[in-house]
């Protein structure tokens, strides 16, 4: 139940307004004076105060100062009398919510409390929903521990914080929007918006009215004014996507926004100023395209000023197991499911996968493997049959010694890691299995592992000379 605490220093006021919001549901508590309001709210949490603009001792202004410089989560409703309008203004550029003029009645203040507290619920939700983008954007939160992706944590890290324009690089599928926003949650500018546009979707005549806005009959649809996407994101971040899409006119716009920081809407004269910081994104090659004349150089540089690439799927394989596990917890709690993991077989063979699609790809392919399994676990049939052809055959593994010879060291080292691997591999890496299956020592086999760095997902190097167990 919200509470609302009621300041007036006419009883008979201060009784009636009690009884009406009483029977409207509320928990309502009564001060006779601004003083001693003050001292309660020192005191309670109240949701609202409902205080007088005319007190002795303690005026409402008063009331208002203390709290918005103490309690900037309760809002503020000022009561005025004929004649005193004029101050209830000022009280609402200090910070008050609104006012109610006197003589009361009961229906204006159910509704104003009943419009306060509904503002309030939607500002609290704003805050929380703002905090779990800041949670879920943390650094730590990222899934990836290669030194390709690692990199790219780092570098995210030093920039976020700074104003300088960010141009992310990388495939279609990599997570370049993903990046853009831990920048911008990790930055000084994440109470402001974060305002998102692909450049690649919107056709050329409605892109610059998309980014900067337009006036009434600045074109035929203009049907009334519209804001655009840099007004919308003053004060943040705007993340311009597929910018190597944009027409060589548009760009030329976008040159003088990130020069000057201002702009005019379509139809418009005036000029108008934008505190933004841009952050573009593209899966092209853009000096190609400066070469081919479709892409500006000066455009280019003026974005180029942190250079972020994000790599490929392939060339990070080794997160590929912390994607599955991350991919099958969040689709099994979407699609109520409960699949416990992967068996070795189907990792051996996502493993071996090429992912032209990238991470967009393999949690797409997650998704579908979680709704149309029957299995605790999913296995090799449950890929789809492109890439359970695509799996590589398992080769023998031959040696002969050339006429120059061979490292036997070496060698002996690689026959012993091969054996390993595929010990651990047959047993899904239950080492005592492993163990015994290779007739050694658990202890042993653990040094081993240690001091040959195998990690689990070095097992799918099998495939290139993985069977050891054949005659040499």
């Amino acid at each position: 139940m919200q509470k609302i605490l009621v300041v007036d220093d006419d009883p008979e006021i201060l009784e009636i307004i009690s009884d009406v919001l009483q029977d409207g549901g509320y928990e309502v508590e009564s001060a006779i004076n601004g003083r001693v309001a003050i001292e309660a709210l020192e005191y309670n949490f109240y949701d609202l105060v409902i205080t007088d603009l005319n007190m002795p001792e303690v005026d409402g202004m008063g009331v208002l100062k203390h709290i918005v410089a103490k309690f900037p989560d309760t809002l503020c409703i000022i009561l005025t009398g004929y004649g005193t309008i004029k101050g209830s203004v000022e009280a609402i550029k200090m910070g008050a919510f609104d006012y109610v003029a006197k003589p009361l009645k009961s229906d204006e203040i159910l509704m104003i409390v009943e419009k306060a507290l509904r503002y309030q619920d939607l500002e609290r939700e704003n805050i929380l929903l703002k905090n779990q983008l800041r949670q879920k954007y943390r650094f730590e939160n990222f899934v990836g521990k290669s030194p390709a992706i690692q990199k790219v944590f780092e570098l995210i890290e030093k920039v976020a914080d700074t104003d300088s324009t960010v141009l992310i690089t990388g495939a279609s599928g990599t997570g370049k929007e993903l990046v853009a926003r831990a920048i911008h949650y990790n930055s000084s500018r994440r109470k402001k918006p974060m305002v998102t546009i692909n450049c690649g979707a919107i056709p050329e005549a409605l892109l610059e009215s998309e980014l900067f806005g337009h006036e009434k009959g600045a074109f035929t649809s203009a049907h009334k004014a519209r804001i655009g996407r840099f007004e919308l994101a003053n004060g943040g971040t705007i993340f311009l996507d597929e910018i190597g899409d944009m027409s060589p006119n548009l760009q030329v716009k976008l040159l003088r926004v990130l020069q000057e920081q201002k702009f005019e809407r379509v139809g418009s004269v005036k000029t108008l100023y934008v505190d933004i910081r841009v952050i573009a994104a593209t899966n092209t090659d853009l000096k190609e395209a400066i070469k081919k004349g479709t892409f500006r150089e000066d455009l280019y540089y003026r974005l180029n000023v942190i250079p972020i690439r994000v790599p490929s799927l392939i060339e990070r394989k080794s997160d590929i197991p912390l994607f599955l596990d991350f991919f099958l917890e969040k689709f099994n709690k979407i699609k109520n499911k409960n699949i416990k993991g992967f068996s070795p077989e189907p990792v051996s063979a996502i493993l071996q996968y090429d992912w032209p699609g990238n991470v967009r790809e393999l949690e797409n392919l997650v998704e579908r493997l979680v709704i149309l399994s029957d299995h605790e676990e999913i296995d090799i049939e449950d890929l789809p049959e492109s890439m359970r052809e695509n799996k590589k055959k398992v080769h023998t593994f031959e040696m002969t010694i050339p006429a120059e010879g061979i490292p036997f060291s070496a060698a002996v080292d690689k026959y012993e890691r091969l054996l390993i691997l595929q010990a651990l591999n047959r047993t899904n890496w239950v080492k005592k299995k492993a163990a015994e299956l290779l007739n050694i020592n658990r202890t042993t086999l653990v040094e081993k592992i240690k001091k040959k760095n195998i990690v689990r997902t070095s097992l799918m190097r099998l495939s290139e000379n993985s069977d050891p167990t054949a005659k040499a």
